[in-house]
């Protein structure tokens, strides 16, 4: 599956869109970072190049993947290869204080593993700790979030939100309209627009077509 999905990738962002998401994940960490403290320890799964866990201020920094990304990812990063679905049985459970997914949950082949995505999250997570997830919302985006081959499951925030509950999770917020759908969106793309986007919460109903949701361990 690893060559496939390196493909896909490649095709999908070059070196010249990294350095663009990179700059544009610099003010979302910023944004996300009221609900993370800087000395917690913190998990991004599916992390890709590592744009959430190399921007956001944590003590303890770990990152997954299903392909070997570890050379995008700085040394305070610890790196974890492996399948989403299997972190139980290669993190330690109950550590992290923040669980982080941005973009991850519709590349799932059903809503079955959806939740048990998000209950091995959860398993990962002290008691009281926090579930991040940026989730594409495929009611604000339409035919167009199937414009990607490796999307199968569709999430809007409220089947977002009710498989976190299922998966043991306590919901603390809930924007539906948060991010533009992708990097790739005509805006905001350079850091002084996302900035702006950002403050302005009347842009959010116009362009955000991702969700955020943030909650908490039982």
């Amino acid at each position: 599956m690893e060559p496939q999905l390196d493909d896909v990738y490649a095709r999908r962002f070059d070196d010249r869109d990294a350095a663009r998401k990179d700059e544009i994940w610099r003010h979302i960490a910023r944004y996300l970072q009221r609900w993370v403290d800087r000395e917690a320890t913190v998990l991004d799964i599916a992390c890709d190049r590592g744009d959430f866990i190399r921007n956001i201020a944590a003590g303890e920094k770990w990152a997954t993947d299903l392909r070997d990304v570890s050379a995008y990812l700085p040394d305070n990063v610890e790196f974890v290869r492996g399948n989403g679905l299997e972190l139980a049985g290669s993190l330690p459970a109950g550590h992290f204080d923040v669980v982080f997914m941005s973009n991850y949950l519709e590349h799932l082949r059903s809503s079955e593993e959806v939740v048990e995505q998000l209950r091995v999250a959860a398993s990962l997570l002290k008691r009281g700790g926090r579930l991040i997830v940026l989730q594409p919302n495929v009611r604000l985006i339409g035919g167009a979030y199937w414009d990607f081959i490796d999307h199968h499951v569709a999430l809007t925030e409220k089947s977002l939100a009710e498989a976190a509950q299922l998966a043991g999770c306590r919901a603390e917020a809930v924007i539906p309209r948060f991010l533009p759908y992708t990097t790739k969106s005509r805006l905001p793309q350079s850091g002084p627009l996302v900035a702006a986007y950002l403050r302005l919460r009347p842009a959010w109903l116009v362009l955000g077509k991702q969700t955020l949701y943030v909650g908490s361990r039982l």
